[in-house]
Formats: structure tokens, C-alpha cells, sequence
């Protein structure tokens, strides 16, 4: 997860906050543990739609869950998972209907055990990224790659194939250092409705159940296989983008955590030179991201209120006028490094793993009445936004950077809205054994965007965004990430996995009567169903991909036309030609 906001950061230029309230959970009763609602931690689907269960479970211990898995099989009822926070866009975690079950990993917290000889360490899948990188680094081990974002949980991460940046060894996703889990699954009634499933290294199923989108059951516990602690070396370089197509085919095997932040009106390219060196290389330095720090909410609801008149009435002078300043906030306090927790002095940052691999530190605050908190809070009125993400193979992504360029070239300013929110980021992704994950490597596009609280409400230069996405899922054959995206993303993506007729085997024999299943995995999992959702203005949430002009905005003047560069692309502009006309 990638959030900024420009308004804010100037406001909270070279403030550091101790404070701050904790982000509220996603499952919420009415009645004890009945008459439920989940949602995730931005407090919207894509589709907006609300979800109910008719109860929660909030386990303990393997033995407590096995016990709620249980009561729900019996029962007959739709089970999805929950995690601490629930940073997924999609509806992953609803069961669908109103008689579901919704079972938290909240309180599945804890280490179960660490073997530093053997370098493996065993955690409750509940578990969050931050908490898992420090009791490592306690035992003198590190997790070689994860998310930049620490408030994940293991299990969730795994469900969606979170990664960092890396082609070395093997790769960045955390699931490639997974050795062995436990998954509680449903199971005939002469087993008492449920069983635990021991999975280890070398065995099939663990392919399927490493990266699974909870639709295999519970996991329960997780096995990781970890490296001595190490150090790493971190440097951003800022640079014209007049190369960026042939740097990103390369850039990954230069360095090992490498990364590239696009700027596309300004032009410039944003390098991460980033890899690890010995121990006893002087520094303690520390990864403090400034967009995952609390911040006022004041500030917040003020930015916001400033955003959505730039968005409504504004130019594109003002717009462009107003994105060139969050990546001059971020640099100059070096994107929230510090050379000793404290200060920065210069590059290279140099520090331990678990200092410079993942932050979140707004999680970590205290709760202060709301004065501030996370930026994506949904208690209040503050920013709102989309996150897309999506995977090009490495040999075709020189070719789509450089159609994005062309795309760039044809109205420069239409593209300050993705300057706005710091660029598109680009990470690496190594090819996987799991069912559901990469089958090459791959370069990530990371791109978030302004989302209106309106349902339905058309966004300036919206068909840029989306014939940058269509071009990358439809012409590339990207692969979306399964924790982000809006619905019309994963729209025939499942295909587009070699092994996916072997992860749906181990899903018909983990869940036979698909107690794990929902509307949405099966749309998504192409058992049943589309992920589109058409209807008037569904093209505008992302919903479908438009046919029609009622699937814009045409009283509005928003009709669908063809891309400019990705002509097969259809896509709600302004302009009969199909590309929005530059409003200055």
C-alpha cells in the first residue's frame, strides 16, 4: 500500500508526531459477536456495497479456531477470513449474504517458536508485519524482503502475494521464504467438521496454500525461513526519464531491493539504489515513510476539502502547480530516512533490516481522540483514494514504459493527478512456484489516485488512468495484484496463471462444499461469474470496462471512446477524439 497527499505534507513539513489513534478495526457487532459488519481499513469496497454476517469469531488458539471452523461448516455457512487491520481493496474478506461467519486472526498474535541454528521461526498468522521483523531481529534474523507497509498481518499477506522489490535469490514476495503452515480446513463430520492440515517444504499443496486468497480455509500458523541479520545501503537518485524504458529492464539486476518512482509531468524518475552490506558497516539508520506516519486530522480534512476544489473547478495549471510539491516535501526529508532514527545527514542510509525493510509507524500510536491518525482513516473525511497494481513481465516492460511515455507525450498535464500522489512505483517480482503467483518475473506497477466520496462521480482526466491499466492487463497481459484493483481489473485474470487448474484441484479437495467460497472469489477465480458489475456509470468506479456512453457520465459530457495509444481500449473521456481536452 502506497498513500500521500500532498496538502497534508506541507503542512507537516519536518513534523514529527507522537501521537495519533490507531486505525479501528474492520469487524464491527451490533450484538456481542452478532449482527456483524466487515470492511477493510480505507472503509470502502470498489463497489461500495456494505458487508454483513450474521456473527464473528474472534479465536485465541489453534484449538479455538479449529472450533469456529468447525461450528460454521456444520452450520453450512459461508466463512471468510479477517485480519487486523484488512488492507485489501477487494472483497476478500466478505462472506456474501447476511448469514455468513466472519473469523478474526486479531488475538492469533504470537511466536510460537524460533530456531535461530536452523534460521526457522513459527508465528500465529495473525500476526503483524511489524511485530514478526522485530522478534527476528531479536534472535539475530531477518525476513530478507516484505512490503514496505508494515501494518499487514503474515496470513493476509500471504492470501494476496504482498511483496517488497527483488530479483536476487529468490525474489521479494514473503511467500517465497514460507518452509511450512498450518491450515485449519472443513472436513466431513466424522472428523468433527474441521482439521488441521500440516503443510511443508516439498509438499504440493503448499504451492496452492501459500498464496490462496482464504479460500482454502483458516491459516493458522506459518513457517518462514530467515537469514542471518544484515544491513542494507539505501540512496535516491532523481533523474530525467528520457531512459526509463531501457533502465527498467535492468534496474532490478543492479541492486537487490531496487525501485523506481515515476513522474510523469515532471518527467523525472525517482531511483532507489538500495542493497544490503556487512554488519559492520557503520550506520542506524531508520525508515520512517512521512505517508505512513499519523498526521493531524485537521490537516487531513482541510487537505481534502482543498483536493476536491482543484479536482471539481480547478485548472490543470493549478493541478500541475499543485502535484509538483509532495515529491519536493518527500525529498527534501529524504522520503522519511533518517541516518540515526533522528536526523538525516546524507546518503547512503545505512541500517539493520528490520529498521529499513517495512514502516507504518501511525499504527504504533496511541489512541488521542481522533486529533490525528492514519492518512486513509475512514472516521474521517480525509483522503480517498484508488490503488492499482499490477504485474508486466520483465521482457515487456521496456515496451509498455515506453507506450506510457507516448501516452505522457500526447497531453503532458492530464497526468499530474499520478504526480499528485508521488508517481507510479516500480518494483521487481520474481517468478514463483505458488499457483497463484508470478510465472516470470515481473516489474510491479504501483499507481494510486484520487477517488470522489460521490458514487459515480466522474475524475478529472480519468481516461488516462484507465487506458494505462487496460494497456497493461489487456495488450501487456499484466497480472493484477490480488489485494488491490478495483472489480473490472480481474476480469478474466485467473486464466493468465499456468497453475491455476491445479490450485482449483486442492480447492475442491480442501473445501468441497465451498464453506470457504463467496460471490467474489468465485467471480474472481472464474468458477462463476463476472467481477464486472454493469450498470449506469460503471465504467467511472472501475466496475466494468465501457461499452456504452451510460457507462460514463454523457450528461456530464463523458462519453466512451477509444484510447489514444491503446486504441482497443474504451475508455469515458471528454473528447470525441477520447482523450480529455487540457482545461487551463
Amino acid at each position: 500500500m502506497r498513500i500521500a497527499n500532498v496538502l497534508s505534507l506541507l503542512l507537516l513539513l519536518g513534523l514529527r508526531l507522537a501521537g495519533g489513534s490507531p486505525p479501528p478495526q474492520p469487524v464491527e457487532c451490533t450484538r456481542g459477536t452478532s449482527d456483524c459488519t466487515v470492511t477493510n481499513v480505507y472503509g470502502s469496497y470498489p463497489d461500495r456495497t456494505i458487508c454483513r454476517a450474521a456473527n464473528a469469531s474472534f479465536p485465541r488458539t489453534e484449538q479455538e479456531l479449529v472450533a469456529a471452523v468447525a461450528a460454521a461448516a456444520a452450520a453450512k455457512r459461508k466463512v471468510k477470513v479477517a485480519t487486523r487491520h484488512s488492507h485489501s481493496f477487494p472483497k476478500l474478506a466478505c462472506p456474501g449474504g447476511r448469514d455468513g461467519t466472519i473469523i478474526s486472526t486479531r488475538f492469533l498474535n504470537r511466536t510460537v517458536s524460533v530456531d535461530a541454528a536452523r534460521r526457522l521461526m513459527t508465528v500465529e498468522s495473525g500476526m503483524v508485519l511489524r511485530d514478526l521483523i522485530k522478534a527476528a531481529a531479536a534472535a539475530g534474523l531477518a525476513l530478507p524482503h516484505s512490503p514496505y507497509w508494515y501494518g499487514l498481518t503474515i496470513g493476509g499477506l500471504l492470501a494476496t502475494g504482498a511483496h517488497g522489490s527483488s530479483l536476487w535469490g529468490k525474489g521479494g514476495a514473503v511467500h517465497e521464504y514460507v518452509v511450512g503452515l498450518r491450515i485449519v480446513t472443513p472436513a466431513p463430520a466424522s472428523q468433527g467438521f474441521a482439521v488441521v492440515r500440516q503443510l511443508v517444504a516439498g509438499d504440493p499443496d503448499l504451492d496452492a496454500a501459500k498464496v490462496s486468497l482464504g479460500v482454502l480455509g483458516v491459516i493458522s500458523q506459518v513457517t518462514l525461513e530467515l537469514q542471518p541479520q544484515f544491513k542494507r545501503s539505501v540512496r535516491f537518485t532523481t533523474l530525467d526519464d528520457s531512459d526509463m524504458a531501457e533502465k527498467v529492464g535492468v534496474w532490478g539486476g543492479l541492486h537487490e531491493f531496487g525501485d523506481l518512482a515515476w513522474l510523469p509531468r515532471q518527467g523525472k524518475v525517482i531511483y532507489r539504489e538500495d542493497d544490503r552490506v556487512d554488519v559492520s558497516t557503520r550506520g542506524n539508520g531508520l525508515n520512517d515513510y512521512i505517508g505512513f506516519r499519523a498526521q493531524p486530522t485537521l490537516g487531513l480534512i482541510t487537505a481534502r476539502v482543498a483536493q476536491e476544489k482543484l479536482e471539481q473547478n480547478g485548472t490543470d495549471i493549478a493541478r500541475c502547480l499543485a502535484a509538483r510539491l509532495p515529491p519536493l516535501a518527500l525529498e527534501l526529508q529524504a522520503y522519511g530516512f533518517t541516518n540515526d532514527g533522528n536526523f538525516f545527514t546524507g546518503y547512503p542510509v545505512v541500517g539493520f533490516q528490520h529498521r529499513i525493510q517495512a514502516s507504518g509507524s501511525c499504527i504504533n500510536s496511541p489512541e488521542d481522540g481522533l486529533l490525528s491518525s492514519c492518512t486513509w482513516d475512514p472516521r474521517i473525511r480525509g483522503p480517498f483514494l484508488y490503488n492499482s497494481g499490477f504485474s508486466v513481465a520483465l521482457s515487456k516492460a521496456p515496451a509498455f514504459v515506453a507506450d506510457m511515455q507516448r501516452l505522457r507525450d500526447l497531453n503532458p498535464r492530464a497526468f499530474c493527478g499520478i504526480d499528485f500522489t508521488l508517481g507510479i512505483l516500480m518494483r521487481y517480482v520474481k517468478a514463483s512456484s505458488a499457483y497463484l503467483g508470478k510465472a516470470e518475473d515481473c516489474v510491479d506497477f504501483d499507481v494510486t489516485y484520487y477517488r470522489s466520496y460521490t458514487d459515480g462521480e466522474p475524475r478529472v482526466h480519468s481516461d488516462v488512468f484507465d487506458e494505462l491499466e487496460q494497456m497493461a492487463l489487456r495488450k501487456y497481459g499484466a497480472l493484477p495484484h490480488w489485494g488491490k484493483n478495483r472489480n473490472s481489473a480481474f476480469d478474466g485474470a485467473v486464466a493468465k496463471y499456468p497453475k491455476s487448474g491445479e490450485f482449483l484441484k486442492v480447492k475442491d479437495r480442501y473445501d468441497p462444499d465451498g464453506i470457504f467460497s463467496s460471490e467474489w472469489s468465485d467471480q474472481v477465480l472464474g468458477i462463476r461469474g463476472s467481477p464486472n458489475i454493469v450498470a449506469k456509470r460503471c465504467a467511472l468506479e472501475g466496475l466494468c470496462v465501457c461499452s456504452d456512453d451510460s457507462h460514463c457520465a454523457p450528461e456530464q459530457g463523458y462519453f466512451c471512446r477509444p484510447g489514444q495509444v491503446y486504441k482497443e481500449a474504451r475508455v469515458c473521456s471528454q473528447s470525441t477524439a477520447g482523450y480529455l481536452r487540457t482545461k487551463t
